[in-house]
């Protein structure tokens, strides 16, 4: 049997939903909430981060239009506008930057990164990098 997984769904291995949930307790930051999670939010932001949106139009209908998969991230429906602004601007950040900070130290613990490396990297071949600006006229 193949099992594939998003790229997104990989990405939210790293953050364990136990210790998420943990978190979310230490700081109340669910209290009051009505059926929009700190997880739904959590992967909200994710996404905005990852498609690049810039309004909160784009991460809905980004959202919206993946409903089917998103019952694999634990999401069952994507959010309204009108909620995920309310809870960015209701809830505290100290969860977000608590996870940050936990995520950090349990990757430099599994030597994921900060880690040194044996022997240094090196291209085989020459590397060009190209860089260019884009000019409206």
């Amino acid at each position: 049997m193949v099992r594939v997984t998003s790229l997104f769904s990989q990405l939210l291995h790293h953050f364990p939903r136990t210790e998420f949930a943990a978190l979310v307790k230490k700081h109340g930051a669910e209290r009051g909430a009505k059926g929009f999670t700190c997880w739904n939010q959590f992967i909200s932001m994710m996404f905005c981060q990852l498609a690049r949106a810039d309004s909160l139009r784009e991460i809905c209908n980004g959202l919206a239009c993946c409903l089917g998969k998103l019952n694999h991230l634990g999401i069952g429906n994507a959010p309204k506008r009108s909620t995920l602004a309310y809870a960015n601007e209701h809830r505290t950040a100290a969860l977000y930057e608590d996870l940050f900070w936990t995520s950090l130290n349990r990757f430099r613990d599994q030597g994921i990164i900060g880690g040194k490396r044996k022997s240094r990297f090196r291209f085989k071949n020459k590397l060009l990098s190209l860089d260019s600006i884009r000019s409206f006229v």
